[in-house]
């Protein structure tokens, strides 16, 4: 998959993770060296947003699901904001869990990570649905690290994702 940044293309290493398959549970850490897990089935829908920057515009973004996950009475939900290195400067968040993926576990296992060249090794901007039953709802990885995510799209898949899970998946 290419990848557009300025005026550079880049590539990614492998794959992404594509809807239906089941999430792998992986873990990442804090800014306070403290292990967390995302991904995998835990009976929650989870939202999980990668960048190889932190920038105003994604961060406008957050604030944005989150005011229409509100709205649109959609609690519960875990949301993660995840980096491949701790060069990326994440502004602390109480809504968000905000992880370093220091052992490239969440890159390796979702096909998010950039090939060598510039970025190499970063994670790619990219946002995965996961449901309650672990799987894949819904991704969206931007073909240019300029371009923002569809939040409108976004709340519908995590309004039908959350609602879908009846013991069963949301796939039988």
């Amino acid at each position: 998959m290419k990848i557009n940044y300025n005026t550079s293309t880049l590539h990614l290493e492998d794959m992404p993770l594509d809807i239906g398959y089941a999430s792998e549970k992986v873990a990442l850490k804090n800014y306070s060296d403290e292990t967390f897990t995302i991904g995998g089935q835990n009976g929650f829908t989870q939202l999980v947003i990668s960048a190889p920057f932190i920038d105003d515009t994604l961060l406008a973004q957050m604030k944005e699901i989150d005011s229409l996950l509100s709205l649109n009475a959609l609690g519960g939900i875990t949301k993660a904001l995840v980096t491949a290195n701790t060069k990326t400067d994440i502004p602390n968040s109480e809504e968000w869990l905000v992880g370093i993926d220091t052992d490239e576990m969440f890159g390796d296992y979702y096909g998010i990570r950039l090939a060598p060249g510039e970025l190499g090794g970063e994670l790619t901007k990219a946002l995965f649905v996961i449901s309650k039953d672990g799987a894949v709802f819904y991704n969206e990885i931007p073909n240019s690290l300029d371009e923002p995510f569809n939040i409108d799209k976004i709340v519908v898949k995590i309004a039908a994702a959350n609602n879908c899970y009846t013991g069963k998946g949301c796939h039988g």
